[in-house]
């Protein structure tokens, strides 16, 4: 996975400023030198020590590697007897007094080793920079005067960034196992190769445990130098990306005294937030601790975060130590992951024999600083057997001339830097670390953290944070082995105990301690006073608004100081927009109100879940609807009398069908008949048909039928009942869609987003719309009309106040259409408010026991004064209500039909047989006509006969087959 690092460049003046110290540096250091050349000193420095495998600590001032020549100071055979690099940090540290026996251990190795080298002795001279960047800078020059290929160290970010440039002049390179300062890794620092992770990943790994947690805040404690700056800063970039931010940077100089960090954690236990990230230097950082624990820092509540200082001191320990546990209990801390290879233990067996100056235990940087030793060897046997020469010579810049007392041409440039530098960044190989191989970016793949609780006498590991995945309880090894999965379902860690020996998560907020309440703005409204207005008793306002805001804080688990401020002239609505601006600018620190929760608001704010819904309605005067004279054709619609009228015609068809051949009544000439068919369809209507019905099956679909009609008359004549005596109102306007395609004036609440948008989004010309303050001018501008000054056809507002309105006015006016938009009230916090989520949980919990709907009640009077044209139509009669019945009737007459037509064709049958008439047969003397038209006269003179004739000669045909007389032909011309 690839990582851009994104670090503020120093500026001009800082790059000026920092050549400026480089140069004093130079002129201290040179003084230092003609001094010691002056008195022929003989004595080597305390803090210079040089060592080569197993031999004693010798002077360093014998250099095997010095040369006398001009151009080249010194030349080597192909393969030389010693190689000198040096080792630059504070030797009585925390992180030096682990670093030092582990690169003791590792040249003692390598010159050991058989297999690297060959024959090359490796050779370390040892700088103190005795914890200070002056003086570290003196040293690391004198450290360079020594011909040295390599450096290690050093642990100080400050001297990194100074030494890189005399470094990047001579290129030597730079191995650094500590320091972590993100900025280092700018391309201007080409010759240091950072041997540990960068403080970039560990504050993104803080950033992923603030985010785990869902905390907002954090306040950061810090030192204020290279190191403690440019990792806080990459801190706020990662806690950006994650919605959360750094709300306060509390910084300590260098060496703080303990009055010092009191006064600064006084000032920071007043602010809101409780979640604190610590990111100081190893040897002082537990005085933060301490004096938090004095001032009760250290209870439930808190959130203590530090990163790797505090696990490099307490790794140190042998045993831990009760009084140093006993401070930091319930605290999370973040520590380099190092693989438990075999390595590694057989490095941990050694320890003992390793160790000195009262150290006892081992950190990760002592790893670092190991492996860095034998990544130096490593690279410099490849760059001798590719044939690489340790050579140095002088640099033509640095010259002495007569006016200058600084001895640069002392400092020389080692000629196959750049080489041996390209093969330190392609060396890979597996140390006790872990796996030694650098990115494009020059650092360590694969980094991870553990992520460690303190509780009771040690620390627990609660987990790991790896680039690839985030946080994690599996090992980072398995987990760089799967794709990346940086998802929230994907995150976890096992459980944490806190401070306060609580399981629980902490809230990670307060609110501040410093005896300021909140200032919360209330609009100061004109009208609709029941939802907020101002108050001459305490608290100062009330309303609709004020009870449920009260009501939800008083379900807060703590306490909530407040004031309330009214935002407003009182003469006109307040612009709530504005007053939302105001909130997102901190100018307050909430908003209470009737505010409508829309887009463009929610981009500068966070909302609280809505307690009561809106939406824009159109207000418009009504008047009673004048009585039609053909009112009794409203019950039912078109559609419903066309089908109902067909049905009709269609049931009488197929009844005259079922009846024609049995029942007399329905036989006659054709005219009569069709008169028969029109009559008994729409007798029915009143069950007032005269004509008996004999066939079973024209008596089953003729009942059904019936039983329709019943249900049709029953409901037209509610219908219509209602229709005659409900007052049926009307209006002009029918809602938002007639207001746009016409130009009357458009009355609109003064401060609402209503005018936006209907100018915005409806395209309405802001000429046409009318500013109107309370519910007295709502009523003047509709009684006055679209036609003189002042007046309007209609209003657009919420419905919450519409509602209000019209209770006032006893329905004198009237909703009209539908709700075009759909929103809510909420108040209103400053993004990323803790306060806004934990107030929307207690607005649920009003709304769900019922206390939201009561406060509605006690201020808000309701009526219903809609006037829906759509809701006027669906009291009428549709086709949709009675498809049902029509599908039952027309099944049954289909059935009928069906059955009657088979039982037809097999009477026909038997009489009519096949082999009576040939295929060619011809009657002389008649007109020639088809078989298939004189068969279809035939069914139909058929179909036309009696039912009692038909079976009179069904009879008569079966009697002579009986006495075996030859068939005769029918004689379908007879007379009925």
């Amino acid at each position: 996975m690839k990582v851009f690092f994104l670090v503020n460049r120093p500026g001009p003046a800082l790059i000026c400023l920092k050549r400026i110290f480089l140069l004093l540096i130079f002129s201290l250091w040179a003084s230092v030198q003609v001094m010691g050349a002056t008195h022929n000193s003989t004595v080597p420095s305390s803090n210079q020590i040089s060592v080569a495998g197993n031999s004693s600590v010798s002077s360093s001032s014998s250099n095997p590697m010095a040369g006398t020549g001009n151009t080249s100071v010194s030349s080597s055979s192909s393969r030389p007897s010693v190689v000198n690099i040096g080792a630059l940090f504070t030797y009585n540290s925390v992180i030096g007094r682990s670093a030092k026996p582990a690169i003791l251990a590792a040249i003692e190795d390598v010159n050991s080793d058989k297999s690297i080298l060959h024959g090359t002795t490796l050779n370390v001279v040892f700088q103190d920079t005795n914890c200070s960047q002056f003086l570290g800078t003196i040293e690391a020059l004198e450290l360079i005067q020594h011909d040295v290929v390599a450096a290690i160290g050093p642990q100080s970010s400050g001297i990194s960034h100074v030494m890189s440039h005399v470094i990047n002049e001579l290129h030597v390179p730079l191995l650094s196992f500590g320091s972590t300062d993100p900025s280092l890794s700018a391309q201007q620092y080409s010759y240091l190769v950072r041997t540990t992770q960068s403080d970039y990943f560990q504050m993104y790994a803080v950033a992923d445990l603030v985010d785990y947690h869902q905390w907002r805040e954090v306040i950061a404690i810090f030192v204020d130098d290279d190191y403690g700056r440019n990792g806080i800063s990459v801190l706020g970039d990662a806690l950006a990306k994650n919605r959360a931010r750094i709300s306060y940077k509390a910084a300590f100089s260098p060496g703080a005294s303990i009055s010092e960090i009191h006064d600064v954690l006084l000032g920071v236990n007043l602010m809101e937030s409780r979640v604190y990230v610590v990111h100081v230097n190893p040897d002082s950082g537990l005085n933060i601790f301490s004096v938090a624990k004095s001032i009760g820092m250290m209870g439930a509540g808190y959130v203590w975060i530090a990163t790797d200082w505090l696990p490099s001191h307490l790794d140190t320990l042998r045993l831990p130590d009760p009084n140093i546990m006993n401070l930091l209990q319930g605290v999370v801390a973040i520590r380099h992951y190092t693989p438990d290879t075999d390595l590694k233990k057989k490095f941990m067996s050694r320890w003992d024999k390793l160790k000195h100056d009262g150290i006892s235990g081992f950190n990760s940087y002592a790893l670092y600083a190991y492996d860095s030793v034998w990544l130096a060897a490593r690279a410099l046997d490849v760059f001798l057997n590719e044939g690489g020469k340790i050579s140095f010579s002088k640099d033509p810049q640095l010259r002495d001339t007569n006016r200058s007392s600084l001895r640069l041409s002392s400092l020389h440039i080692f000629d196959g830097g750049s080489q041996y530098l390209k093969t330190i960044l392609r060396t890979n190989f597996t140390g006790v670390s872990g796996r030694i191989q650098f990115d494009t970016d020059k650092n360590l793949v694969h980094p991870a953290y553990d992520i460690l609780n303190i509780d009771g006498t040690g620390t627990r590991k609660v987990g790991y944070w790896t680039n690839h995945s985030g946080l994690s309880i599996a090992a980072p090894e398995i987990v760089y082995s799967k794709p990346p999965n940086v998802s929230t379902s994907n995150q976890h860690l096992y459980s944490i105990i806190w401070p306060g020996e609580t399981a629980k998560t902490p809230r990670g907020w307060i609110f501040p301690n410093n005896g300021k309440p909140l200032r919360i703005a209330v609009p100061n409204r004109v009208g609709y006073k029941d939802i907020v207005a101002k108050d001459k008793n305490p608290p100062g306002v009330r309303g609709f608004c004020i009870d449920v805001f009260e009501s939800a804080v008083v379900l807060l688990p703590y306490a909530v100081p407040r004031q309330y401020v009214l935002y407003g002239d009182g003469e006109r609505n307040p612009e709530f927009s504005e007053l939302v601006r105001l909130v997102a600018e901190n100018k307050y620190d909430a908003a209470v109100g009737d505010i409508t929760i829309t887009t463009n608001r929610t981009r500068m704010v966070d909302f609280t879940q809505p307690y009561l819904e809106s939406g824009l309605v159109v207000v418009a005067p009504v008047k009673e609807a004048k009585t039609s004279p053909w009112a009794f054709l409203k019950p039912f619609t078109l559609p419903m009398w066309i089908v109902t009228g067909g049905f009709f015609l269609f049931v009488g068809a197929v009844v005259w069908i079922l009846e024609h051949r049995s029942n007399h009544e329905f036989r006659g000439p054709p005219r009569k008949q069709i008169m028969t068919i029109f009559w008994f369809s729409f007798s029915t209507m009143f069950f007032s048909h005269r004509e008996n019905t004999v066939s079973t099956l024209g008596r089953l679909v003729l009942i059904i039928w019936l039983f329709v009609v019943l249900i049709i008359n029953s409901s037209y004549t509610a219908s219509l009942t209602s229709i005659l005596t409900v007052q049926q109102l009307t209006s002009r306007i029918e809602g938002i869609d007639s207001l746009m395609s016409g130009t009357d004036p458009i009355g609109i609440q003064d401060g609402s987003f209503a005018w936006k948008y209907l100018t915005n989004e409806l395209k309405i010309a802001e000429s046409r719309l009318v500013n109107l303050r309370n519910e007295e001018e709502y009523g003047n501008a509709l009684r006055l009309g679209p036609k003189v000054p002042g007046g309007v056809a209609a209003i657009v507002d919420e419905l919450p106040y519409v509602e209000a309105f019209l209770s006032h006015t006893k329905c004198q006016y009237r909703t009209v259409g539908q709700e075009f938009t759909k929103s809510g009230w909420g108040f209103a916090f400053p993004r990323d408010s803790p306060l806004a989520v934990d107030l929307s949980t207690a607005i649920l919990q009003l709304s769900e026991n019922g206390d939201l709907q009561k406060i509605r009640k006690k201020w808000l009077q309701t009526e219903d004064c809609s006037m829906n044209p759509e809701d006027q139509e669906a009291n009428r009669l549709s086709l949709t209500s009675f498809w049902g019945l029509f599908l039952i009737s027309g099944v049954a007459c289909f059935i009928a039909l069906t059955t009657f037509a088979l039982r037809i064709c097999c009477q026909y049958r038997k009489f009519v047989p096949e082999a009576d008439v040939g295929p060619e047969e011809v009657v002389p003397g008649t007109p020639r006509r088809t078989i298939r038209a004189t068969s279809f006269k035939n069914l139909i003179d058929f179909v036309d006969k009696k039912e009692a004739e038909i079976k009179q000669i069904l009879k008569r045909n079966r009697s002579e087959q009986n006495h075996a007389s030859p068939s005769s032909e029918v004689n379908f011309h007879s007379a009925p």
